[in-house]
């Protein structure tokens, strides 16, 4: 879809540096081309850089600036180098897009330590070296914005970890609103509920689809630009007295007694 149009304010990025992890598909690939659309030079980080690669390829190819990095998120390194890398090529850092995640979904008594430390390192301590990247290379009118999920309010079946790690990053973003706000740094949450990406719908039946319609109000699945709008706007200025907040993206579902 194209993301030229989604924002009343086209150009309300322009000269402003972004980075966004897990960049290379689904909601992170539509946050980063929407962010380009606004004026953003964008830096996309996702584990495989060839990945990354071909996202900022399609940046390029409408004359948007961009960068590939690749790395696991979960590695304070990670998050540290990219950003000075961006600061440093085009000389200030403004935008972070806190977004990778590594999901398996299962009964409790098949969670192995090896799928707890993996999804808890990519989903909620790559949040805390992003949130500490954004400490040491953003300056004021910097943005955080960190991807949770409607499943940080839900008991979420076959998902204790993911609705865990989800729900401590809505800990993480207001803890961090208070230390980074007399910088003059906003960080503030996304909560998208179920969205069409590439990597959700190889995943379900259209009976399980049907049911997430029957809980929506709104009766329509949720697709990334609907994330990415809410990125839009919370990495503007039009969100600068808001901090510290979580915006849920989920037609209305979260709540509904349906």
């Amino acid at each position: 879809m194209n993301t030229s149009n989604m924002n009343a304010a086209p150009r309300a990025l322009e000269g402003r540096v972004a980075l966004v992890t897990g960049g290379a598909r689904g909601i992170g690939r539509a946050i980063g081309l929407h962010l380009a659309d606004l004026g953003a030079a964008v830096g996309v980080l996702d584990l495989k850089k060839e990945l990354a690669e071909e996202a900022v390829a399609e940046l390029a190819s409408k004359g948007q600036k961009g960068m590939a990095f690749g790395g696991n998120v979960a590695e304070r390194d990670t998050l540290m180098d990219a950003t000075a890398a961006l600061k440093k090529a085009f000389g200030r850092f403004d935008i972070l897009v806190s977004n990778a995640m590594w999901v398996r979904y299962g009964p409790i008594a098949e969670l192995t330590p090896e799928m707890v430390r993996r999804m808890v390192g990519t989903g909620f301590e790559s949040v805390i070296w992003g949130i500490q990247a954004a400490e040491a290379h953003m300056g004021e009118g910097g943005s955080v914005i960190n991807i949770a999920s409607a499943a940080a309010f839900l008991g979420l079946p076959r998902g204790l970890t993911y609705a865990g790690v989800k729900a401590g990053v809505l800990g993480l973003t207001r803890a961090a609103a208070v230390d980074l706000g007399p910088r003059g740094i906003r960080v503030n949450a996304i909560c998208p509920g179920f969205t069409a990406t590439e990597g959700v719908m190889v995943n379900v039946t259209p009976e399980m689809v049907q049911k997430r319609l029957a809980r929506t109000p709104m009766n329509r699945v949720g697709v990334p630009e609907d994330v990415a709008r809410v990125a839009g706007f919370l990495a503007s200025d039009a969100s600068g007295f808001v901090s510290g907040e979580y915006i849920k993206v989920d037609g209305g579902a979260t709540f509904a007694h349906l």
